[in-house]
């Protein structure tokens, strides 16, 4: 039960979406100084150290510095102890039981390495900025993770995170790094996209046919067989009947009761209808035919490789009133996250080109 609580607590400390992934726990430097001194990566078969841990670390005699530190980003140092503490997050999160070997494992310690570096520079930009959270917003992002934890006191908490050396005061620093973070790259990077109706209109210009793709249309239709061994004859005689019908829902009879009496296909006994389709899914010959009329039209006798068809459209999503509206918006989500991604790759580049990065790996 307390593992599973843990691992909740692991996703709650990214509640609102930072950049930073939940398997870099150390997003910033401790503002104590402690010895430092090696640990395992985790204290239990459920799950890894979870941020704000002081971890079950190894007794080191007085002055003696056990871990080492791997890196230097500006005047903040990264050590062994957090790097392995980010790879037992990595496993863990992708139910992995034990890391990879030989070099597939040194690219992922580069990589796990490589956004712990970032996270150290963006949380150092936001003191930079000088960016604060108030007691009141980590007020509320304590009482949600509380919830997902049910338990109702601090007090209780603390004992829900003691048997992993997690404690309170250390979520707190890690929530408050985190949504300073947020905050910075909302000023940095989400504040400086816009997305213009003019870009919305090109981008459906260029992708009309990707975007119709996902609409949904529903039909009916009667399937007029040929009679095996007849040859040609039989398709004539096929297309006498079809062109029968045809006459008969020109005159006003009904679709689906005409459907009951002739279709030869499964169909005719729930009154020919196909249900509702997504484009694409039926043969693209027979689909333009069915979208190439009106809502409540009726087509001509239509030749297939089984058969002849009379098509009725009952309905058909399109991209105009409210589906071009919500096409619209579709369109704008797509952009927004094409510039973000962007935007925050340079913002990332620009800021690490100018730190002091010292590798001692």
């Amino acid at each position: 039960m307390i593992a599973r609580r843990l691992a909740v607590l692991g996703a709650a400390l990214v509640l609102a979406g930072c950049s930073i992934p939940s398997w870099v726990p150390l997003v910033g430097r401790s503002k104590a100084q402690p010895v430092l001194v090696t640990a395992p990566a985790e204290t239990s078969r459920g799950a890894p150290v979870l941020p704000g841990a002081t971890g079950p670390r190894a007794t080191a005699a007085p002055g003696e510095v056990v871990d080492r530190v791997i890196c230097v980003v500006n005047n903040d140092a990264v050590t062994q102890y957090e790097l392995d503490e980010a790879e037992a997050y990595y496993l863990y999160e992708n139910k992995m039981t034990s890391p990879p070997e030989g070099e597939a494992r040194r690219t992922l310690r580069e990589q796990i390495l490589s956004r712990i570096i970032e996270g150290r520079l963006q949380l150092q930009q936001a003191e930079r900025e000088k960016i604060t959270v108030e007691d009141a917003e980590l007020a509320e992002q304590m009482a949600e993770i509380m919830k997902k934890l049910n338990v109702k006191t601090e007090a209780e908490l603390e004992v829900v995170l003691q048997p992993q050396g997690v404690t309170v005061d250390g979520v707190k620093r890690r929530i408050r790094e985190t949504m300073m973070v947020q905050k910075v790259i909302r000023r940095k990077v989400t504040l400086r996209i816009s997305v213009t109706e003019q870009e919305i209109d090109r981008y459906l210009a260029e992708n009309r046919d990707k975007l119709e793709a996902g609409l949904t249309f529903e039909a009916r239709h009667i399937l007029f067989v040929p009679e095996p061994g007849r040859g040609e004859d039989g398709w004539q005689s096929a297309k006498q009947r079809a062109d029968e019908v045809a006459s008969r829902l020109l005159a006003g009879e009904d679709f689906a009761e005409l459907a009951r009496k002739h279709s030869d296909d499964g169909s005719g006994k729930d009154g020919g209808a196909l249900g509702r389709l997504k484009r694409g899914e039926l043969a693209t010959e027979i689909e333009g035919a069915i979208l190439a009329l009106r809502p409540g039209e009726t087509s001509a006798p239509f030749r297939s490789e089984v058969g002849y068809h009379l098509f009725r459209l009952d309905s058909k999503d399109s991209l105009s009133g409210e589906g071009l509206a919500q096409a619209r918006n579709q369109v704008r989500d797509i952009l927004f996250r094409e510039k973000y991604q962007a935007r925050l790759k340079d913002w990332l580049a620009e800021i690490r080109q100018r730190a002091m990065i010292d590798m001692r790996l």
